[in-house]
């Protein structure tokens, strides 16, 4: 690498000194994904121009087929990201790389209206944000060894804390950067984030355990019997969490596009409809503290609460989510105009199945690979992501008429999700009474 860089954890009971940087990292990249990613619907249904500076806006069915199009991508590149990582360069150097994609990914976004510049930047920040995302989260557990794998899971929390504390400010500032100062202004605003986040990344250099590249090892565990059964034994929990983020990623989509059609003044403000994805992110920095010191202690006291058994009923409550916006949309349909606090209500459901599904199957991803396979066991849970995200573009793909609206009426279109998700969820149930997994932690450095 050119210079000495710590290759394996040290023996200590103590947080690793890394942790910050990496937190940190976290928590501006990921305000840099949201705050983009928060104004896309909008930007491609009310602000999209074509070459001469005229509009040349999306109908919100080809919006939300692009969304979850873009969405799905940024979580299949991981799988590239991880192969990099595991197989040649290394984490760190791979993260490092990749962001500086990310970053022309903003920039393209920012400079460009069109259709060009949106096909453009949104590919170069799905390979980079899609790249450096399973590296970045088994970055977070290469820093552990065997005497202080006890702090993983309460690490694990944080880090998803700063993700959502990024989401947070990202999702309420850039929907007003859209309306008050423009498209340009609104993309800018986050790629300057993403710059910092790499910044932040390259000044911990010094603090990180910098595991290296499997290689050959890499390759040979992978088509080990060991390598394969951890594969595939998650793999199968995988197909049920793709539904899972079939449904939740809708938030920001569907469920912007429905906000447009209520009554968003709440607490004596008038929301933008893109604003009250918000929600969902200072939800989780509630929830977070909430279920790990709360909840979970609670429903150990009734029966044992291990991780699938997390996951089982966050799939239920993402039903129940969606129940809601789906009973919403009857109100609409009826021509009434309900409230934002009814979808405020579905937030918090939803949220409170992310919690249970999305921290449960990073801890679960990283400490059931195999040492050589962290990013790539990590790449294999993210594709889940973009499983769900394609299913969802697909089927918004598919309802279209030759005029470009849906075939299904908006309470059948949240109907259909509803009853999937359930189905799904009472599938899994059964499911997970099969699994039978392993525990892998990095070995610390000689004394």
């Amino acid at each position: 690498m050119g210079e000495k860089y710590l290759t394996a954890p040290l023996p200590s009971s103590e947080l690793p000194r890394g942790i910050p940087y990496i937190i940190g990292n976290e928590a501006a990249e990921r305000f840099s994904f949201y705050g983009m990613r928060a104004i896309l619907v909008i930007f491609m249904t009310k602000h999209l121009l074509a070459r001469d500076g005229t509009l040349d806006v999306m109908t919100e069915e080809q919006a939300k087929t692009y969304f979850h199009l873009f969405t799905s991508s940024a979580y299949f590149f991981p799988l590239f990201g991880a192969l990099i990582s595991d197989g040649l360069l290394g984490k760190y150097r791979t993260i490092i790389g990749l962001s500086m994609l990310y970053c022309l990914g903003h920039l393209a976004l920012a400079i460009d209206d069109t259709r060009l510049g949106l096909a453009l930047g949104l590919t170069l920040i799905a390979i980079g944000a899609g790249g450096i995302k399973p590296c970045v989260s088994a970055h977070v557990g290469d820093q552990f060894g065997t005497r202080n794998q006890h702090l993983i899971s309460r690490v694990f929390a944080w880090f998803y804390f700063s993700i959502n504390l990024g989401a947070f400010i990202s999702t309420l500032l850039t929907p007003k950067l859209l309306e008050k100062l423009g498209p340009s202004v609104a993309f800018a605003v986050p790629g300057v984030l993403m710059f910092v986040a790499t910044v932040v990344f390259w000044a911990g250099r010094h603090k990180f355990v910098h595991v290296p590249a499997g290689g050959v090892r890499f390759v040979r565990e992978a088509f080990s019997p060991v390598g394969l059964r951890a594969a595939m034994n998650l793999a199968v929990l995988y197909v049920f969490v793709a539904m899972f983020w079939s449904l939740y990623d809708q938030t920001g989509s569907s469920w912007v596009l429905q906000a447009e059609r209520m009554d968003r003044r709440w607490m004596g403000v008038e929301w933008l409809s893109a604003q009250v994805q918000a929600v969902n992110p200072i939800l989780i920095l509630t929830f977070i503290p909430l279920f790990s010191y709360v909840i979970y202690p609670a429903i150990n006291r009734v029966f044992p609460l291990t991780p699938l058994r997390k996951i089982a009923i966050g799939f239920f409550l993402a039903a129940a989510a969606f129940a809601i916006v789906t009973y919403v949309e009857s109100l609409i349909a009826s021509g009434a105009k309900p409230n934002i606090v009814w979808q405020i209500a579905a937030y918090a459901v939803m949220t409170a199945g992310e919690v249970m599904v999305s921290i449960t199957c990073l801890e679960l991803s990283y400490t059931q690979a195999p040492k050589t396979m962290k990013s790539f066991i990590m790449s294999l849970y993210l594709l889940s992501v973009a499983a769900g995200n394609l299913f969802t573009s697909g089927v918004n793909y598919f309802i279209q008429d030759e005029a470009g609206t849906s075939r299904l009426t908006g309470v059948q279109y949240f109907l259909f999700f509803t009853l999937f998700m359930l189905g799904g969820a009472i599938a899994f149930t059964i499911v997970a009474r099969f699994y039978r997994g392993r525990t892998y932690i990095q070995d610390e450095q000689p004394v």
